[in-house]
């Protein structure tokens, strides 16, 4: 009886346990490569997404501006009286020409557009986006044309100032914008032909 024990033991085929539990310890490995093969690729498809949404956005929100269209006008310049302008900020220390020149400087500014607007400046403050001399005075007008913010450049600045003095003088000889422009441009040619001047809009055809 025991031999026939011992034979029938010894003739059972060998345990399947560890082959199980191989395989059982193998498959947390191969998850883990198949979710590491599953990030790459999906961030892979979230990268390029963002990346054409944001070229897509980038190109309907900003679209080319010509030079020439951000130095034009909207609409040509008028004269503007004004009843009360903002007091003209003077500094502490003296200006470099008269304050009465300066005042008449600003004030000529805020009620001439259409001439200032259309007259160069050469003091090379197109650095600070300036498109013309109007520029070195007026910061800002509302949306009926009135001054409410002085742009306080055109204080510190002899260029600015000679430039809006020579503008006036003429303009009140009878001057018309396109010959007061012309003369001005003819008087600084030198720092024009050194790329010093705001890239300032000629003024309309039907100007006088």
């Amino acid at each position: 009886m025991g031999r026939k024990s011992s034979a029938k033991s010894s003739a059972r085929p060998p345990s399947s346990e560890p082959p199980a539990r191989v395989a059982r310890s193998s498959t947390p490995l191969l998850v883990a490569v198949l979710a590491v093969i599953v990030a790459i690729a999906g961030g892979f498809a979230y990268t390029r997404t963002v990346r054409d949404v944001g070229a897509t956005e980038s190109g309907s929100a900003a679209p080319a501006v010509t030079p020439a269209a951000q130095a034009a006008p909207a609409v040509p310049l008028k004269p503007h009286k004004q009843a009360n302008l903002p007091p003209i900020p003077f500094q502490a220390y003296a200006p470099p020409r008269p304050p009465d020149v300066v005042r008449a400087a600003y004030v000529f500014a805020a009620e001439h557009p259409e001439i200032l607007g259309y007259v160069p400046c050469f003091c090379g403050c197109e650095r600070s986006g300036h498109k013309g001399n109007e520029d070195c005075f007026v910061a800002r007008r509302d949306g009926a044309g009135d001054v409410v913010e002085w742009e306080p450049h055109g204080l510190d600045c002899a260029v600015c100032l000679d430039v809006a003095r020579d503008a006036q003088q003429m303009y009140s000889s009878g001057a018309s914008v396109r010959d007061i422009r012309a003369a001005i441009e003819k008087k600084w040619a030198s720092a024009a032909a050194r790329g010093t001047h705001t890239h300032t809009p000629e003024p309309p055809k039907s100007s006088p």
